[in-house]
């Protein structure tokens, strides 16, 4: 724990030499293609297969934590369908959500970010250079920014979960109560 807080020292009183700038500088292609490919493929359904990484992990998420907490999945797809005038790119069935496996399962795909973070971190742990294979993996990682949000009804379906509010605000105020 002393490393990082060295670390982080290290970054607000030398900016240049910190791994964090680099690892940010790192991701900003990806970031750039994420949103070229967002732009573009909201106006042309062919641009949906660059997310189909993204999609992937996404679904993978779900499926995994649901799996992990006992919310049970039953189906698991990443086909494209139509749904009104917008794309639904995967979905996976969950049987048994309840109040303590809801939140988990239906917000795993934010884990999804620490895919880049990592990637991030492991090019540039030796500074920044960039080589042939940073291209294909700027093309991997775009994806990921684009799928790591859940969407609408991941967030309806993580509202089962209320009863986790109750539990950090009694854990808040007896921290509070305690502590005094």
């Amino acid at each position: 724990m002393q490393g990082l807080a060295a670390q982080l020292n290290e970054c607000t009183s030398s900016f240049a030499s910190c791994q964090f700038r680099d690892a940010i500088i790192y991701l900003m292609p990806s970031m750039l293609l994420a949103a070229l490919i967002n732009f573009l493929a909201k106006r042309y359904s062919v641009f949906l297969l660059f997310r189909l990484a993204g999609t992937i992990c996404h679904e993978a998420a779900h499926f995994t934590v649901g799996f992990l907490t006992g919310a049970e999945p039953r189906s698991f797809s990443i086909i494209p369908r139509r749904s009104g005038t917008s794309w639904q790119l995967g979905s996976v069935m969950l049987t048994n959500i309840r109040w303590y496996n809801a939140a988990p399962a239906a917000l795993a795909p934010m884990l999804i970010i620490l895919i880049p973070a990592l990637v991030a971190f492991w090019r540039t742990r030796s500074g920044l250079n960039f080589e042939a294979l940073d291209i294909a993996l700027a093309f991997v990682l775009a994806p990921q920014f684009l799928s790591c949000m859940p969407s609408i009804a991941d967030w309806k379906i993580a509202l089962h979960s209320w009863p986790y509010l109750a539990f950090a605000a009694a854990f808040w105020w007896l921290w509070h109560t305690v502590n005094r």
